[in-house]
């Protein structure tokens, strides 16, 4: 394990877990949130974030926390573990919800509301993303693949990991 990306839907519980998981194997972890957003809610060009993504691909080690459809791909190519938050819905809501007004690592800002737009994003993710992800999954399944059906599950695996370590 030393190229890992977690994936899933917004609010899955992904930037915890890969919080912990840095903290277990003692990786480098990057939010593909903080590569693509500015703090005043702006994004930096396709461009700039593909450079910045192929910066951290090149390294030896990283975790790289977040779904980003558009360069998933690149990104379990390069992998050599995957671990995909296949939540539910509603758990993925209830995540997103609780993060307003706290401040996280992973987000150049602190939320203050849960933004409607940011609200479709995860309900559309099931139709709009989540094939794509499992198709990607099913091409790529000589990697090491994990799947999380709940944060419970994923709160094991660590607990596991740091028995084990």
């Amino acid at each position: 394990m030393d190229k890992i990306v977690v994936i899933g839907g917004s609010g899955s519980g992904k930037s915890y877990f890969s919080r912990s998981l840095a903290e277990a194997t003692g990786l480098p972890l990057y939010h593909l949130d903080n590569v693509f957003w500015n703090p005043d809610k702006t994004h930096v060009s396709r461009e700039v974030f593909d450079r910045r993504l192929d910066v951290i691909l090149g390294y030896k080690r990283y975790i790289i926390d977040g779904e980003y459809g558009r360069t998933l791909e690149r990104r379990i190519a390069a992998a050599d573990t995957v671990f995909y938050f296949d939540i539910p819905l509603r758990e993925r809501l209830a995540g997103a919800a609780a993060r307003v007004g706290i401040i996280h690592p992973d987000l150049p800002w602190t939320e203050t509301e849960l933004d409607p737009e940011f609200e479709k994003w995860i309900r559309d993710y099931d139709t709009d993303q989540r094939p794509v992800t499992l198709s990607l999954l099913e091409k790529y399944k000589e990697k090491d693949i994990i799947i999380f059906k709940s944060r419970k599950e994923a709160d094991e695996y660590i607990l596991f990991l740091t028995k084990k370590v």
